[in-house]
């Protein structure tokens, strides 16, 4: 299948949470994400949002508005913890963000460190559970 060229990106992940818009503003705080969209729903919940960083994102949304439609997706909340997936987005300053996310609350699984295949980098979970990890190697570099 043919795909026509663009420059946005083609794959955007999708998360959910218990909160939400506690969620939005600490990925903006500590991940220096930027909001793009947020979508209010009834009682403080969020029906849709789109963050940004540099030319990726996310969507996100409240865990409890997708509770009957989700054909099986769950909060590592509800999975006791366990994350099925981890977030990887690049970073030119990985230590500074390291810092930034550290003094943020973040769990960090991996402390930051220089990789064998390339860049530096670490993984770490927001309050939630989510899993994501942040580096300087560039899997698209040629």
């Amino acid at each position: 299948m043919a795909m026509t060229e663009r420059t946005a990106p083609t794959v955007t992940p999708g998360l959910l949470y218990h909160d939400a818009p506690a969620a939005i503003d600490w990925l903006v705080d500590a991940f220096g994400f930027e909001k793009r969209l947020v979508v209010p729903g009834d009682n403080g919940r969020v029906l849709h949002a789109h963050l940004t960083l540099g030319n990726g994102g996310v969507m996100l949304g409240s865990a409890e508005n997708h509770a009957d439609e989700s054909g099986g997706l769950r909060t590592p909340r509800d999975l006791g913890g366990a994350s099925t997936q981890e977030i990887y987005v690049w970073i030119a300053d990985v230590d500074a963000h390291y810092a930034a996310a550290k003094a943020a609350g973040a769990q960090i699984l991996i402390d930051i460190e220089d990789k064998p295949y390339g860049g530096r980098g670490y993984s770490c979970r927001d309050p939630e559970g989510h899993r994501w990890s942040f580096g300087s190697y560039d899997a698209w570099a040629e």
